[in-house]
C-alpha cells in the first residue's frame, strides 16, 4: 500500500497558504439545542473567514436555500449528506507536494470512540469531497480526527495519548504503530505526545483545545494559573512537556502561554473552552470570544503578539462550544500547493 510519504507528500503547517476553508452546517438535533441559534453561530465564523479566503460550506440537499440565506452571499453553500458538522474531523486532512500537487487523507471515522451515531454519512464526506474536487485520496487504515493532530509543516506532529491511544479509537494498534502511521500518512519525522487534554473534554483531549504551533519551534499552549482549577495539573504537565521538547529539526521548543476563560457551564457540565481553537486564514487568525472581558482581551493580545504579520477577528463561539467544540473543530483548510 503506498503512503502520503512515500510518494513525497506530507502535511503543509495550518498557515500555509489556503485555497478555500470547507466547512459543514449544523444538522444533528441531539447535539444542538436551537439551530437556529446554531447556525447562525457558523455562519458568523464562515463570514470572518471569509473576508479571508473563500469557504464552502457543506449542506444536506434539503437545507440548501436556508443556508445560503444565513451565510450569505460571501460564502459558497454545497451539497453533502451529513451527520452533523465537525468538518476538522470528518472532511480529509490534506497534503501537498512539491510538484505543486494536492491530495487528501481520508480518515476512518467512528465518531470520537462511538460517541454521536449514527455517523455513516459523516464517514463518507472525506472520500466524496475528494471525489467531487478530483483530488487524489489517500485512505488510513486507522481511525483518526483531525483535531488530534497539529503539524508545523517541517516534519513535526503534536498529539495527545489520551486521544489516539484511547482503546475506543485503535485497540489493536500499538503506540509505536500509531507513531509510524502518523509519520507515513503526514509526511513527518517526530512525533510530540502529551498525556491528556482538558477535563471533560468528549473528544478525549484533541490537542487542538490545548497546543498548535505559531511557527517552527514555537507553540502556543494553554495554561492556568490557579492551582484550585481541575486543568491545572494537566496543563502544567503539558508545558513541562513542551518545554522539554525538541521539533524535528532540533530546535528546542519556545512555548508560548495563553490562559485559560473563566469557567463556564452548560446543563451543569463544564465547558471546554479554550482559546487555543482558532483557525489561521490567509493573513487572517479567527478566534473565540466567550463573553469573558478579562480574558478575551488577554487572549487577544497573545494571539496578535504571536501571530504579528495577521488581522485577529475574534468572534463569539459560546455556541459552538456547546455543541461539544470549537472553531478549529468546525473548519478545515485546503492548501494551495
Amino acid at each position: 500500500m503506498t503512503t502520503p510519504k512515500k510518494e513525497g507528500f506530507f502535511m503543509p503547517a495550518e498557515w500555509h497558504p489556503h485555497s478555500r476553508c470547507w466547512m459543514a452546517y449544523p444538522y444533528r438535533a441531539s447535539v444542538w439545542e436551537d439551530f437556529a441559534i446554531a447556525r447562525q453561530a457558523y455562519a458568523q465564523i464562515a463570514q470572518a473567514i471569509a473576508r479571508f479566503e473563500p469557504v464552502t460550506m457543506l449542506t444536506p440537499p434539503e437545507l440548501l436555500a436556508e443556508a445560503r440565506q444565513v451565510c450569505g452571499a460571501n460564502v459558497d453553500v454545497e451539497p453533502m449528506l451529513l451527520d452533523d458538522s465537525w468538518t476538522r474531523d470528518m472532511a480529509p486532512t490534506f497534503v501537498i507536494h512539491p510538484d505543486g500537487s494536492v491530495a487528501g487523507v481520508d480518515w476512518e471515522f467512528n465518531a470520537w470512540g462511538g460517541k454521536h451515531l449514527p455517523c455513516d454519512r459523516d464517514a463518507l464526506v472525506a472520500e466524496t469531497l475528494l471525489a467531487q474536487s478530483n483530488i487524489r485520496r489517500f485512505a488510513a487504515p486507522f481511525i483518526l480526527e483531525g483535531g488530534s493532530i497539529h503539524v508545523d509543516g517541517e516534519g513535526t506532529v503534536l498529539t495527545t495519548e489520551e486521544c489516539l491511544l484511547n482503546p475506543n479509537r485503535n485497540p489493536q494498534l500499538s503506540k509505536a504503530e500509531i507513531e509510524s502511521l502518523l509519520c507515513d500518512y503526514l509526511g513527518v519525522t517526530k512525533v510530540i505526545w502529551l498525556e491528556k487534554g482538558l477535563k471533560d473534554d468528549e473528544t478525549d483531549g484533541h490537542i487542538d483545545e490545548i497546543a498548535c504551533f505559531v511557527r517552527p519551534g514555537v507553540v502556543l499552549a494553554i495554561t492556568t494559573n490557579d492551582p484550585n482549577d481541575e486543568n491545572y495539573a494537566i496543563l502544567q504537565a503539558n508545558l513541562r512537556k513542551l518545554r522539554s521538547e525538541t521539533d524535528a529539526q532540533g530546535r528546542p521548543l519556545e512555548v508560548i502561554e495563553i490562559e485559560q476563560p473563566s469557567p463556564q457551564y452548560y446543563k451543569g457540565i463544564r465547558l471546554t473552552l479554550s482559546y487555543i481553537n482558532f483557525y489561521i486564514a490567509n493573513g487572517g487568525i479567527v478566534m473565540a470570544a466567550f463573553n469573558d472581558a478579562k480574558y478575551d482581551a488577554l487572549a487577544f493580545d497573545v494571539i496578535s503578539k504571536a501571530f504579528p504579520m495577521h488581522q485577529v477577528v475574534q468572534v463569539p463561539a459560546l455556541e459552538i462550544f456547546k455543541g461539544g467544540g470549537g472553531i478549529h473543530c468546525i473548519t478545515q483548510q485546503q492548501p494551495k500547493p
